[in-house]
Order: C-alpha cells, then sequence, then structure tokens
C-alpha cells in the first residue's frame, strides 16, 4: 500500500531542502525521494586522505547578523549551528592578470570594497563610488532579495547588460576587469549577461564572506536534521522513474526505479528542468513551453583538482585567487583556446586543522566544455552506479591536471614539491554526481537581450507539479534559496512566506 503526502520533493538539492523544510514547518506532511548516495546536490562533498573538499560551494555571501541569506537560514533554523570562518575582510577576492604579480582586492563592505580598490587606482574613487551604488540599487529592485519587499521585478533592470554598464562606469580597462574578475561565479560571459546577474551575485559577497569549515555539506546535513524533527521523511537512492497522472492529467503519483510508489497532493521538482520534462511527457506540454526550455543554452562545465598537500609546506590564504590569461579574458572566460587551456582558474585553500597558518588542501576550477568528454559521455560513475571509463580517459585527465599545475606554478613556484596526492573532476563527475545536464555548473545562460527566454514560474501546467532550483532563474546559494521561498509562496501564499520572513530580523 502506497503511503500519501501533502507533499512530495523530487531531488535533494537546496531548493528541494529549503523547499521541504518551509512546507514541513506549516505542518504539511512532505517526503523528499534523492536518487544518489548523498544529499545536497551542488552542496555535496567527498573526502580524501582523511580531508573534506566541495564540489561546488566554496564560500557564501550575506551571512552576517541582518543580511538576506542569515534572515533565510533563521527561519529554517540552521544558521546558529553553522560552522563558518569569515574571508579576509580586505580581500576575500583577489583577481590577477597574466603575469602582474598584483593581486586587485575585492573586499567586504561596500566602503572598504571602494577603498582597497582606490590604493590601485587613485583616480577612480568617485568611479567605484557610483558602481558600488547601482549595484546595491538594482539588488533593490528585486522581490524577496531583501527578504520581504517588492512584489515584482523592475523589467527595464532585467535588460540591463553588464558590459555596457561596466564601461558606463569606468574607462579604465584595468578596472572594468578586475570589477569583472569573479564572473566564475556566473560562468563568466560578461558580455552578454544581464547585469543584474552580476549585482546580485557580487553585492551578498561584498556584504560579508564566510567559508563552511568542514565543507558546504554541512548545509544540508542541517537542513535533513530539521526536516526529521519536523516529521518530514527524506530518502536516498530512491530515483523517480516514472510520473502517473489520472484521467484528468493530474499527477496523482510518482514511481520509483525500485518499483516503489509514492502519492502526494502536490509535488515539487527540484531536478533538472529538462529531466523534470522527460518525467511529465512532452505531450503534456505547450510546444512553445517546450522550444523554449529546449533552446537553452547551458552554461559552462569546468575540471577540478583537489591538491592535498604536504604538512606545512605552504602558507594558508583566506581569499580566493581569480586568475586569467589576460584582462580581456574576463569579458567572455568561458571561451578558451584548447590549445592555451587553462586561459583562467579558481583557487582556494583550506587551512590546516592543528596549524592555521599552513593549508592542507587546494582545490583549482577551471572552464570545459562537455565536447571535451563526449567520447565516454555514455559511461556513468557514482557511488551507487560505478564503471571504469578506461585508460583514455584516466590518460585525458592525467593530461589536463599537469596542464593546470604548470599553469598554477606560475603563481606558486614549486607548487608541485608540496603535494601529497591530487584528486581530478571532469564535466562527467558534475553531471553524474549533481546531476546538471551536461555537466553545468549553474544552470543556463542569461542574455540580457532576453532576460526573460531563461525565466520559468515555479508554478507549471500541472495544477499540482511545481519547480525549484537553480534551473528556475537564480543560481548559487543564495538564489536557489530565494527560488525555493518563491516556490513556497506559490502554495502556501505570498503574504504567508513574507508574514513569517518579517519576524526574523
Amino acid at each position: 500500500m502506497k503511503k500519501e503526502y501533502d507533499i512530495l520533493v523530487i531531488g535533494s538539492g537546496l531548493g528541494g531542502l529549503v523547499s521541504a523544510l518551509v512546507l514541513a514547518k506549516e505542518g504539511l506532511k512532505v517526503c523528499v525521494l534523492e536518487k544518489n548516495n548523498q544529499y545536497g546536490g551542488n552542496l555535496q562533498t567527498f573526502s580524501r586522505d582523511k580531508l573534506i573538499f566541495d564540489t561546488g560551494v566554496h564560500y557564501l555571501g550575506g551571512l552576517s547578523k541582518g543580511q538576506n541569506l542569515n534572515r533565510f537560514f533563521s527561519y529554517l533554523e540552521i544558521m546558529e549551528d553553522l560552522e563558518l570562518q569569515q574571508m579576509d575582510e580586505d580581500g576575500y577576492d583577489r583577481i590577477s592578470f597574466g603575469d602582474d604579480a598584483i593581486e586587485y582586492p575585492h573586499a567586504q563592505g561596500y566602503q572598504n570594497f571602494a577603498e582597497q580598490l582606490c590604493k590601485h587606482f587613485p583616480e577612480e574613487k568617485e568611479n567605484l563610488e557610483n558602481y558600488c551604488e547601482e549595484i546595491q540599487y538594482v539588488c533593490s529592485q528585486f522581490p524577496r532579495y531583501n527578504v520581504v519587499g517588492k512584489d515584482n521585478y523592475n523589467e527595464e533592470i532585467l535588460h540591463l547588460n553588464t558590459k555596457r554598464f561596466i564601461e558606463s562606469v569606468t574607462q579604465n580597462t584595468k578596472l572594468q576587469s578586475v570589477l569583472l574578475g569573479s564572473n566564475f561565479l556566473y560562468a563568466g560571459d560578461s558580455e552578454n549577461v544581464p547585469f543584474y546577474v552580476h549585482a546580485l551575485t557580487v553585492n551578498s559577497y561584498i556584504q560579508s564572506a564566510y567559508k563552511c569549515v568542514k565543507g558546504g555539506s554541512q548545509i544540508s546535513k542541517l537542513l535533513i536534521r530539521k526536516l526529521r524533527q519536523y516529521g518530514a521523511e527524506v530518502h536516498k537512492h530512491s530515483e523517480v522513474s516514472d510520473f502517473v497522472f489520472d484521467e484528468n492529467n493530474v499527477l496523482t503519483s510518482v514511481r520509483t526505479k525500485e518499483g516503489k510508489e509514492y502519492a502526494a497532493k502536490q509535488f515539487i521538482s527540484n531536478i533538472e528542468i529538462r529531466a523534470t520534462i522527460k518525467l511529465i511527457g512532452e505531450e503534456r506540454l505547450k510546444k512553445s513551453f517546450l522550444n523554449r526550455v529546449l533552446s537553452w543554452k547551458p552554461v559552462s562545465s569546468c575540471f577540478s583538482i583537489y591538491i592535498v598537500l604536504k604538512p606545512h609546506s605552504l602558507p594558508n590564504f583566506n581569499y580566493n585567487i581569480y586568475h586569467y590569461s589576460s584582462e580581456e579574458q574576463v569579458w567572455n572566460a568561458f571561451q578558451y583556446r584548447k590549445e592555451a587551456w587553462p586561459e583562467t582558474y579558481m583557487l582556494s585553500s583550506t587551512a590546516s586543522k592543528h596549524h592555521p597558518e599552513f593549508a592542507e588542501s587546494l582545490t583549482a576550477i577551471t572552464y570545459m566544455d562537455f565536447d571535451e568528454v563526449k567520447e565516454w559521455e555514455s559511461t556513468f560513475n557514482t557511488v551507487a552506479d560505478e564503471h571504469e571509463r578506461g585508460e583514455g580517459y584516466e590518460k585525458f585527465k592525467f593530461e589536463k591536471t599537469e596542464k593546470m599545475l604548470e599553469a598554477l606554478e606560475k603563481r606558486i613556484p614549486n607548487l608541485r614539491h608540496a603535494i601529497k596526492r591530487i584528486y581530478t573532476s571532469s564535466p562527467l563527475s558534475y553531471r553524474d554526481y549533481i546531476g546538471n545536464f551536461e555537466g553545468n555548473m549553474y544552470g543556463y545562460m542569461k542574455s540580457s537581450e532576453n532576460p526573460l527566454k531563461t525565466m520559468v514560474s515555479p508554478r507549471t501546467k500541472i495544477d499540482n507539479l511545481f519547480l525549484t532550483g537553480q534551473s528556475v532563474n537564480m543560481h548559487g546559494i543564495l538564489g536557489v534559496t530565494i527560488g525555493a521561498f518563491n516556490t513556497c509562496a506559490e502554495i502556501l501564499g505570498k503574504d504567508t512566506i513574507d508574514r513569517h520572513l518579517k519576524k526574523i530580523i
């Protein structure tokens, strides 16, 4: 006999877990199904050599008292239990170019942000202050970004183009590149992406920037603990393979690959939007909607190396390094020449537990097109379902790792001497473990020319099916959290959500 729930959530990424907890707190009977061995989607971590490595979450913004993510996490009752370390206030991100030895800082706090960059660009003080004001203004125009606020988007702001805006702020080309230096956070397309994506992304980090001690998976673990406290069920190794509809086209239940059936009154899909469409069945959806979604271009995927260091071999640094082969590379960093790969990378370190002045590990991430691993696309490899990809794939990863190390040693001479062991992940790893289409990092490309094309309502044409996650509007920890609250507002009503959030200061 199948159990029936009020809400069934498919996928345990951040959007699914947040949606489930918001609804469970309302007294609804909630169940979450996850296909993998580990919960959390992009929040997943893995352990090697007794060290923890993050797959997707390397730092968080907006977590200081009164800031937006702090307020959302406080409502979810996980804020006080998060183990956090604040990053360098005078430069949580450092931007570097080619052979230029200077690392240009992005500092925490808007006044400090402008002051630190003024040390390198003293004649740009007014322009930097204008940039900071515009970032904050654009963010103020978005519903739910300030927790409780406007009901609708300002559509004029959606069409602002990042390249045109940055060029209007300053004519100094180096400063333009520095301001765009963390565009890895939205997949590097600063020429075409709407300015609101840049603004919403960098604003929270300028407000405050933190690392998760023990990795981002602590967020999913805390959310699941809270879910169970509120009576929700959470099941892994439960891959949904079929949606079951009645004669009135109402979704009544789902079946898993294991043959179990779960019935519910309402459903939330937190899995990749193309996978959701496949489960719904294209015949149940409007052709115009189908064509729009299937025309979206996935953002680039990435290749990552995870370096275990020898003890006391490398000083720790409490910031991220974003390095580019040239200043021009910043505008569309995801477009690289294979012969010059890697042309850009993000590098972060983790402090040793017992000797925090030294790093115990490094993570370096660069762009990689899915085409580079296409010959192995028919192979899948997860903890639950492991397959060898063969010598060709191992050779491919080895060669790419060597090129990454060559690039890193230009900034950290003799790095190889400090390395104990190296692990890697490719676009196939991100596809298999996180479920992203072609291993893309952050959903789909957005364009200022047609910003509404990639915006999707959480409410679908199936009356009792809702969407959440990074495929729906904004990506990132904050973007997905906001999206989950918006999904719940469709189910519970906006006034109910606003009333609860207004109580969180």
